[in-house]
């Protein structure tokens, strides 16, 4: 015997034959009449409509056959329903896959089958209508065609079984929802009605009668009552407030019209705000018949809503309202609409007056006639202070009292109100507190509501925020007037230097222009005697025009207006920088100025220009204050996380007790009365630069001995000089143009930095500049493809640099990318909105700076 198989859709068929929910269920006389006609028609004693389940084949008729179901594995059924086609056995005895099957050999004895297969879902064999004879025979094909159709019939019979379950159960669920609806409808809180087009009411809940003040009874009663005239002109609307009824109106017009749901806010009804929720109600056809509304009290939602909005917008737009001048009516506005108050006011208990006293800051226009409206702009104004502290305003402000009263007219000390002044009914009174003293109140009156503790718990969070803003607003004002003293201060200071520096450098050039063209004149040249007295003239001026420098810097300083480049520098670059500027100076004053160098890679984190000028005044004095034959010496050494820059001399040198007034403005130690110029600024505006730039000063000396002036600053780890040797550029292809890039850059060390990263770029030409105004003079001689400006520069800036570039029409499509080491978001943006690409900060990270050439490179080439 072979078991029958199962069909690769098995789960899918198992599947369709649950959905139809026939199994284990009572005999149905549809198919046991059609298994009737059956045996009938072809003269059999078995025919069965069966259903092959997982493990067993279960009849649903079995008209003739005493059992309900057999094992799936021994069925004739399952071979069928495997092959999803017609089975038909004419002798079992002869048929090797069923001859030794138990159905063949015992009861029922089976020696013919025919079943054809049930596909009443999605082509699925479920089952089969089959015959059984206890004897051999077969099937013509006019008989195979009657059965094939009986089973059709049976297919039919199992799809009606499934559509009278589903109305069944679709009956079932509708009774339960009906039920469950109509306690949902009446048990909601939130009221429920539903209209037809023609605006005739087809139900409310109990909450819609309830919210109206009557009851479902009363408004039947009352329609009862009527004539068929008046009933046609009554509706339950009429219980609602005009604004109400329009509002709900339009609304439901829009609904019928557009189909789709709308959501609207009503105005108050009886003191509560509610959304409502409009679907539309469709019939039979699913055309648009009537509207049904849901109505939500957001009542409570709404009023947190609005004070969560006005304590936001309180505390984050404070500085426009204040710059504005808006704060106190915004508070003002936000306490009546929040207290659906009519008046209000606000004011703050001035912090150094004797006694108490309010000053309001803002009131709600309470003046009906002239007699009023005078002392109420005084108030407001401010010029007049409220000072009575048994008043009901006074019990507030000058004792800490929450005052409530809904029966103003009865309260005593509530005062006399000038003519003109409206009744007030309700008042509340309460208290802005910090720290348990009182810095102002505010007041409402004459509410929708009578006032409660309610109230006041709720207004919690708005009179916090009064606290904090009047704090705010103090603060604001004493810093507004402290601003003010310091900015006049300062005025008159950046007013002097300007004067100074103006009123000496404008006369200084002059004489120093005329000097050198005195000297230099062809035309009339001067003899020996009036060159050296211009020469002395040239010499004098250039002096002082440096002093005048010096006291402007340390006045820049003082001022805290002096801008510093903080960059990694190394000092092996500055030191061979300021030694060969000074070569010349030391010569003449028969010096002999050396250096070490220390070879190092570690560089400092500075200003360069700074820098520079501080060891030129060191190296200055050092040559200014020594005498002939004498030498000056520089070198580094490495001091823990700083780096000491040493200048030695074999000068005059200075006294242990005088050292520290060294470092004093104008104080030369006697040396105003020698031969040797001079101001006394040097030294301390060293100190201060040192100072600013993260470093210490120093001096080691003794009388006669000569001195050691030292200054440290704090090593950079981010900056790694690359010690590495560089391979040999790779050729440039000759077809291909090598693209010119001018990087502006006052520090060697960056300069160095750029070369090597555009070592190994043989498609780039990189160019250097030591200034702005060299910059200027490359570009415009031979334009670049791109330029890489340091902001920071000696003399001009970057961006007065990138200024002059677009003044001019061959320089003003050229890219540039500033690069800085200041990384504040100002700096960045002041640079962008002058117009530069992109803006890099250093250290600089090599993988982005080379990204942005590419990207801007492309651009440009792009644009060409």
């Amino acid at each position: 015997m072979r078991p029958p198989e199962y069909p690769e859709d098995e789960a899918l068929r198992l599947a369709a034959l649950h959905s139809l929910a026939l199994l284990d269920t009572p005999a149905d006389e549809g198919f046991d009449s059609l298994t009737d006609l059956a045996r009938d028609l072809f003269n059999v004693p078995f025919a069965l409509v069966s259903l092959v389940d997982e493990r067993r084949q279960w009849f649903k008729s079995c008209t003739g056959l005493g059992s309900q179901e057999t094992p799936r594995d021994i069925s004739f059924c399952g071979h069928a329903v495997a092959a999803n086609a017609p089975l038909i056995v004419e002798d079992t005895f002869e048929h090797p896959d069923f001859a030794d099957n138990p159905l063949v050999t015992g009861a029922p004895f089976i020696r013919f089958y025919a079943g054809f297969p049930l596909r009443p879902i999605d082509g699925h064999a479920v089952g089969t209508l089959c015959l059984i004879d206890t004897r051999p025979r077969g099937l013509d094909i006019t008989q195979q065609r009657r059965l094939a159709r009986l089973a059709s019939q049976a297919e039919e019979l199992l799809r009606l079984h499934v559509l009278r379950q589903q109305e069944h159960e679709e009956r079932r669920r509708s009774q339960k929802l009906s039920g469950l609806l109509s306690s949902i409808l009446q048990g909601s809180r939130d009221p429920i009605y539903a209209r037809d087009s023609d605006g005739r009411y087809l139900i409310a809940n109990q909450a819609c009668y309830q919210l109206l003040g009557i009851t479902a009874d009363d408004y039947l009663s009352l329609v009862e009552s009527m004539t068929p005239e008046q009933r046609g002109d009554f509706e339950i609307a009429d219980y609602l407030p005009t604004a109400v009824v329009e509002t709900l109106r339009s609304a439901d017009a829009r609904v019928l019209a557009e189909n789709a749901n709308q959501r609207v806010v009503l105005p108050p009804i009886n003191g509560r705000r509610f959304r409502i929720t409009k679907s539309p109600l469709h019939d039979d056809q699913g055309q648009p018949s009537g509207v049904v509304s849901v109505a939500h009290d957001i009542t409570e939602p709404h009023r947190q809503a609005a004070l969560l909005k006005i304590l936001h917008q309180g505390i984050t737009d404070y500085q426009a309202l204040i710059s504005g001048d808006r704060l106190w009516t915004f508070l003002i506005e936000a306490l009546r609409e929040l207290t659906d108050s009519d008046y209000a006011l606000i004011g703050e208990v001035l912090p150094k007056h004797q006694a108490p006293a309010l000053k309001i800051h803002t009131i709600a226009n309470l003046s009906q006639r002239d007699e009023s409206r005078l002392p109420i702009e005084e108030l407001r104004s401010g010029d007049m202070l409220l000072t009575n502290p048994d008043s009901l305003l006074g019990r507030v402000f000058a004792h800490g009292e929450t005052v409530l009263a809904n029966d103003l007219p009865q309260q005593p000390h509530r005062g006399d109100f000038p003519p003109g002044h409206p009744p007030l009914y309700r008042y509340l009174g309460v208290p802005i507190l910090e720290d348990d003293k009182v810095i102002g109140m505010y007041a409402i009156a004459n509410g929708r509501n009578d006032y409660d503790q309610r109230t006041m718990e709720w207004l919690q969070p708005f009179t916090a925020t009064c606290s904090l803003l009047i704090n705010l607003y103090r603060h604001t004002r004493e810093l507004s007037e402290a601003r003010d003293q310091a900015e006049q201060a300062n005025r008159a200071k950046s007013d002097f230097l300007s004067s100074m520096s103006h009123e000496l450098r404008t006369p200084l050039n002059a004489i120093i222009g005329f000097a050198q063209l005195l000297a230099n004149g062809r035309k009339s040249p001067l003899n020996e005697r009036q060159l050296r007295q211009v020469q002395q003239i040239q010499k004098s001026g250039s002096h002082l025009l440096s002093l005048i420098n010096e006291v402007l810097d340390l006045a820049k300083i003082e001022a805290g207006h002096l801008h510093l480049s903080l960059e990694e520098i190394l000092l092996d670059d500055v030191i061979q920088d300021a030694t060969e500027t000074l070569d010349a100076s030391a010569e003449a004053a028969g010096i002999t100025l050396g250096k070490t160098a220390s070879g190092s890679t570690a560089a400092v984190h500075a200003d360069y220009t700074r820098v520079k000028q501080v060891l030129l005044n060191l190296l200055s004095n050092a040559i200014k204050y020594n005498h002939p034959g004498g030498w000056v010496h520089v070198h580094s050494e490495p001091r823990g996380e700083c780096i000491r820059v040493v200048v030695s001399d074999t000068g005059f040198g200075v006294a242990p007790e005088r050292q520290n007034e060294l470092f004093e403005p104008f104080n030369r130690l006697e040396a105003e009365d020698s031969v040797i110029e001079g101001t006394g600024i040097g030294l301390a505006l060293t100190k201060e630069l040192v100072e600013r730039m993260a470093g210490t000063l120093g001096v080691d000396s003794e009388l006669g001995q000569g001195s050691r002036f030292w200054f440290e600053l704090p090593v950079s780890r981010a900056y790694q000089a690359s010690g590495a040797p560089r391979d040999a550029a790779p050729a440039i292809p000759p077809d291909r143009p090598r693209r010119r890039i001018l990087h502006i850059e006052d520090n060697p060390a960056s300069q160095r930095l750029m070369a090597d990263v555009f070592h190994d770029q043989p498609d780039l030409e990189l160019v250097t500049a030591a200034s702005a105004e060299i910059g200027l003079e490359m570009t415009r001689s031979r334009p670049p493809a791109l330029i890489l400006m340091d902001i920071d520069l000696p003399g001009m800036n970057g961006l007065e640099a990138y200024r002059l570039l677009q003044c001019h029409a061959s320089t003003r499509g050229i890219p540039a990318v500033a690069v800085s080491a200041n990384d504040q978001a100002s700096d960045m943006r002041r640079a962008l909105r002058a117009g530069f690409a992109a803006y890099l900060t250093k250290p600089l990270d090599l993988e982005q700076l080379s990204a942005e050439i590419a990207r801007q490179l492309a651009a440009g080439k792009h644009q060409e």
